[in-house]
C-alpha cells in the first residue's frame, strides 16, 4: 500500500493519509529520483544553475536549492549533498526526465562533468526521532537544524524541517543499495510522508506547477533554498529583485478543508468569490474524510473567505506554517 492514486497526468493524488498523523514511522519515497552530478565542472556548472551557493554544500551540510527559467520561474526545488567530489540531488520522478534534459544542454560546456540518475538508489523518509536514532545513535545529537546531514554506512541522514505541529522529519539519502535497521519502525505511505510535507510547508513540483512561480512564492527562501548574495546563476536578475525591492505579492499557504469530496490536483484555482486568488501546489487527503494543501495565494486575499475552484462548498481553514513568511507583513503595510 503506498498511499497513493496514479492518474493518467501522472501527477499522484495522495490519499488515505492517517489522521491523527503517526509520530513514527518510515516510508520509502518512491515519488523521487537521486541523481549524481560527477566530474571536474560539477560546483561550477551547478553554481551557473542553482540558487544556492556551491561552497556551502560540504560535508555536514545539505541545503536546499532551486533551478529558475531566466524569468526567475522555478522548474526545479531540490536539495544538495556532497557526496566526496560528487553532488547528489533530487528530483521529482515525473519532472526527473525534462529537469535532467535541460540541465544537459548547459553541461555541454563543462567537458567530463556527468548527470546520472542511480538507478539503484534510494530515498526514505523517517518520522519522528526514533526511526533515525535506530540509525544514527548518539550521531542524532549533531542533526539539530534543517540541512544538517551525516554520513553513514548506507547513505547520508538529513534532518529536514519539522512540521508546524513539531513532529521531528529526517530523510536517509542511498546512493547505493544497502541494508537498513528499521524493523521495528512501522511503515507507513506516501500519502502520510506528504501530509507530512505539508505540514512543514515544503513544496514539492508537478507538471501542473512547474514554471508557474519564483521561488519566493514558493516560501523556498524560508527553507534555506536561495542564497540571496551568491554570483550570477539563470533568473537570478528577477528573484533578487523580488527579495531587494520587496515585490512579492503571493507566497505559499497552508490549508485544511474538513469535509473534503474529492482531493484538489496541482494547479486547481483558489476563488475569493468570483476572482481567482491562487494555486493549489500540493493535497493530501485523511482516512477521516478531511484534506489538507499547499497553495500560492494572494496576500491580499489571504485572510478572506477562500474556496478550491473544483469543490466550491468546501471552506479552506487556514493552518500554521513551523516558519515565518516575513514579506507577508511587509506586503500589508504597502496595501495601507
Amino acid at each position: 500500500m503506498t498511499g497513493t492514486e496514479t492518474p493518467v497526468s501522472a501527477t499522484p493524488v495522495y490519499t488515505s493519509a492517517e489522521f491523527p498523523p503517526p509520530a513514527s514511522g518510515h516510508i520509502l519515497l518512491t515519488n523521487r529520483v537521486l541523481v549524481r552530478i560527477s566530474g571536474p565542472g560539477t560546483d561550477k556548472f551547478l553554481q551557473g544553475q542553482l540558487s544556492q551557493n556551491l561552497d556551502d554544500v560540504k560535508t555536514g551540510t545539505s541545503p536546499r536549492a532551486a533551478g529558475a527559467t531566466p524569468k526567475g520561474r522555478a522548474y526545479c526545488l531540490t536539495r544538495l549533498v556532497r557526496d566526496g567530489d560528487d553532488i547528489l540531488m533530487d528530483l521529482p520522478s515525473e519532472l526527473a526526465e525534462s529537469i535532467m534534459a535541460h540541465l544537459r544542454k548547459y553541461m555541454m560546456l563543462f567537458r567530463g562533468t556527468s548527470m546520472t540518475a542511480q538507478t539503484d538508489g534510494k530515498i526514505i523518509g523517517l518520522l519522528g526521532n526514533e526511526a533515525a536514532s535506530s540509525l544514527a545513535g548518539e550521531g542524532l545529537n549533531s542533526l539539530t537544524s534543517p540541512g544538517d546531514t551525516l554520513a553513514l554506512d548506507p547513505g547520508f541522514l538529513i534532518r529536514t524541517e519539522n512540521t508546524a505541529e513539531r513532529l521531528p522529519r529526517f530523510e536517509l539519502w542511498q546512493p547505493n543499495a544497502g541494508d537498513l535497521k528499521l524493523d521495528s519502525i512501522p511503515e507507513k505511505t506516501l500519502a502520510d510522508w506528504q501530509a507530512s510535507e505539508i505540514a512543514a510547508g515544503v513544496p514539492m513540483l508537478s507538471t501542473a506547477t512547474s514554471e508557474s512561480y519564483v521561488p519566493q512564492m514558493l516560501n523556498w527562501q524560508h527553507l534555506n533554498g536561495v542564497h540571496f548574495k551568491k554570483g550570477c546563476y539563470t533568473g537570478q536578475e528577477v528573484i533578487a529583485r523580488m527579495h531587494f525591492l520587496g515585490q512579492l505579492k503571493k507566497s505559499l499557504f497552508r490549508f485544511r478543508i474538513a469535509e473534503a469530496n474529492s482531493i484538489p490536483t496541482p494547479g486547481t484555482s483558489i476563488m475569493a468569490g468570483e476572482r481567482s486568488v491562487g494555486e493549489v501546489v500540493n493535497a493530501v487527503g485523511f482516512n477521516n474524510g478531511s484534506c489538507e494543501l499547499l497553495a500560492v495565494i494572494r496576500h491580499d486575499a489571504a485572510n478572506g473567505e477562500l474556496l478550491t475552484d473544483s469543490q466550491p462548498e468546501a471552506l479552506l481553514e487556514q493552518q500554521p506554517l513551523p516558519y515565518t513568511v516575513t514579506e507577508r507583513k511587509d506586503s500589508a503595510r504597502e496595501d495601507t
